[in-house]
């Protein structure tokens, strides 16, 4: 009988172990693939971490408590596992991306710096300024190393007696005298309390959730580096609103690669089993496009190479964090931008998981919002 099981060992499971694990509770986590694997959602070597948050201002509170935690996470690792480079982001004035960083920013009295054409042109000679458009840098912007995160995370809990188990597929669960009672492919686990934060298969888990998640194909690509071998500062991280769609995209990696990808978009998938992990031109023209126009130091029209991930979509694009139980904690519906987030969730999911409740801000989250 353990404390509690977490089901998913991605980002937000591996955040979750940890911090069940540093409170002292018996614990194990189950996936069904190795760990830090390709398979999901949490993968592609790197993530943007970003705190003026333009998606809503009520999740700068929980970056910031994600900020807290990635720097102890860092500080107790073999390697460092992020990097602030920091984050220009472009758009038009009145646009969702600008509006909504300038909107956090006053709320959370967050420093930014507006850049006028010459002042973007001065900071960031390759990365194109659309005419009509404003840019605006954040200096607390960074990348995370997501593979590096997640097996750091896992190695810190498994440090604190913490159990995890991979290769193993959940067939079933159901609810106990006791608890919840977990039938795998190899054997039956009881546990009191139980977390979920299963991506893309969460529907599979918690039934009652399926009807307002929808998951979509997402391609990332990585383009030659024009200017690598020579005396060129990597640069910041940067994402751009066009009408288009929203790019996004990271410094020079140390194989002389950039990576880029288009946020939105991407195509219905039924089952996660069987996503289509080729890259077809429909797959990358857009982008292609957007860094040859925008991207100074890209010429290339054809990627060097790809990844293929999931986003798991909820409604309104934002995070289904809370419980649909008794002794249940489930995190869903990250919509393709909750990576940055992943230890802040882990604590939350925590403590819904074994205190049924959060001090953490998390109620416009809230599964009830959909449930109703």
């Amino acid at each position: 009988m353990y404390d509690c099981v977490v089901l998913g060992l991605g980002g937000v499971g591996s955040a979750t172990l940890l911090s069940l694990a540093q409170r002292g509770h018996r614990v194990l986590g189950l996936d069904r693939f190795p760990a830090a694997h390709d398979r999901g959602s949490s993968h592609g070597k790197t993530r943007v971490i970003r705190q003026v948050y333009f998606e809503h201002p009520d999740y700068v509170p929980l970056l910031r408590r994600s900020y807290e935690l990635w720097n102890e996470i860092d500080a107790r690792a073999t390697a460092s596992i992020w990097e602030q480079t920091g984050l220009v982001q472009i758009g038009p004035p009145d646009g969702d991306v600008i509006q909504g960083v300038l909107k956090s920013a006053a709320i959370h009295d967050i420093s930014v710096e507006l850049l006028d054409p010459r002042q973007h042109a001065q900071r960031f000679p390759y990365l194109g300024q659309p005419p009509d458009m404003m840019s605006v840098y954040e200096p607390t912007g960074g990348v995370l190393q997501v593979e590096e995160c997640i097996r750091e995370m896992l190695s810190q809990a498994e440090a604190c007696q913490a159990e995890a188990r991979h290769d193993v597929t959940v067939e079933k669960v159901e609810r106990s005298k006791s608890g919840w009672t977990i039938q795998t492919n190899q054997g039956t686990v009881a546990s009191s309390r139980l977390a979920v934060s299963a991506g893309p298969w969460t529907a599979e888990l918690i039934p009652v959730l399926g009807p307002f998640l929808r998951v979509v194909r997402k391609v990332l690509l990585w383009y030659p580096d024009n200017a690598a071998g020579h005396q060129i500062p990597g640069g910041p991280v940067f994402l751009y609103e066009l009408p288009q769609g929203v790019f996004y995209g990271f410094p020079p990696d140390d194989t002389g690669s950039i990576k880029v990808a288009r946020h939105t978009g991407g195509d219905s998938i039924s089952n996660p089993l069987e996503v289509d992990r080729a890259l077809h031109p429909t797959d990358h023209e857009s982008v292609s496009d957007f860094v040859k126009t925008w991207h100074g130091r890209i010429s290339e029209g054809n990627p060097l190479k790809h990844a293929v991930c999931m986003y798991t979509l909820s409604p309104d694009l934002h995070f289904v964090l809370g419980s649909t139980a008794p002794g249940l904690a489930v995190a869903a519906g990250l919509s393709g931008h909750g990576f940055k987030f992943v230890p802040a969730l882990g604590q939350a999911l925590a403590d819904i998981a074994m205190d049924d409740g959060t001090q953490l801000p998390i109620d416009f989250l809230t599964p009830a919002r959909l449930l109703v």
